[in-house]
């Protein structure tokens, strides 16, 4: 069966596709079964979010995803008590409705969160499996089907930014990088139906791209962004307006660092 096929099955089925790298489907399975929390370490773009939406609906638990930032507490997370008619109502937070729900919790780019707030996950991440609500006085007991998956950039951890080795040491972890050349140019067939040659040309122009990483570049192209610039060119744009708007724009705002980049796009794809 071609990848193209079976991202269509997948589809069909309600299954995200996913294309494994390495064994990391396997070792989510076995942290799902013995009840273990999962850190997904990686760069932008290179698959966590679709690893862990496909990993939920294979499965067959709910997926809840939280998209972690500076101003969300432990109340965004757990609930909080809210007044309407004349009445005070409490309201479960994503975290709280996915430990009722037996569902999987993600905790997207989980270092933008404050320490003070991810400190809440600690009862939940250690032999207890519990979750106090402490404006309520509940306990909840994790049911075995609940599970805490987090992820982060490494790329983006500084000394304001990271995660306390308290939190850290509670999960078992996994990186994630960009595909192989041959995964890679397979994904971007399966998911925009382009042509393989100019998978292969797309593939090789980020290569070539991602060399320039910590030098012209804060950020490496990644395989969403080859995805976009796939999907432009699969609906009948002309490779180089579509890398420039799915690949050097969203990477740079110098001027000078855009037309280098376009210059390589261009001799890609050799106009």
């Amino acid at each position: 069966m071609n990848d193209l096929t079976e991202a269509a099955r997948a589809a069909e089925a309600g299954v995200p596709w996913y294309h494994p790298v390495g064994r990391e489907c396997e070792l989510f399975e076995y942290a799902f079964r013995n009840r273990l929390p999962l850190l997904i370490k990686g760069p932008t773009g290179c698959g966590k979010t679709r690893f862990v939406a496909h990993m939920a609906a294979r499965l067959g638990r709910p997926l809840i995803t939280v998209a972690c930032h500076d101003d969300l507490t432990a109340a965004d997370l757990v609930g909080r008590h809210l007044i309407g008619d004349g009445q005070t109502v409490w309201s479960d937070g994503p975290l709280t409705r996915a430990v009722r729900q037996a569902g999987i919790c993600y905790l997207d780019e989980v270092v933008e969160a404050r320490k003070d707030t991810t400190v809440v996950l600690h009862p939940l991440t250690d032999d207890r499996r519990i979750l106090p609500i402490e404006r309520t006085g509940e306990e909840l007991h994790a049911p075995a089907d609940f599970m805490l998956v987090a992820s982060y950039n490494p790329g983006y951890q500084n000394l304001l930014k990271s995660l306390k080795p308290s939190t850290r040491q509670r999960f078992v972890a996994i990186t994630l990088g960009f595909p192989p050349r041959e995964i890679e140019e397979r994904i971007l067939v399966a998911e925009t139906g382009v042509a393989s040659a100019i998978a292969t040309r797309l593939v090789a122009l980020a290569q070539r791209l991602r060399e320039l990483k910590d030098h012209d570049l804060e950020e490496a192209a990644s395989t969403r962004l080859l995805v976009y610039a796939a999907s432009l060119i699969a609906a009948g744009c002309d490779p180089v307006v579509a890398c420039d708007a799915a690949l050097v724009e969203p990477l740079t705002d110098d001027a000078d660092t855009a037309e280098a980049l376009l210059e390589v796009v261009r001799a890609s794809f050799g106009t």
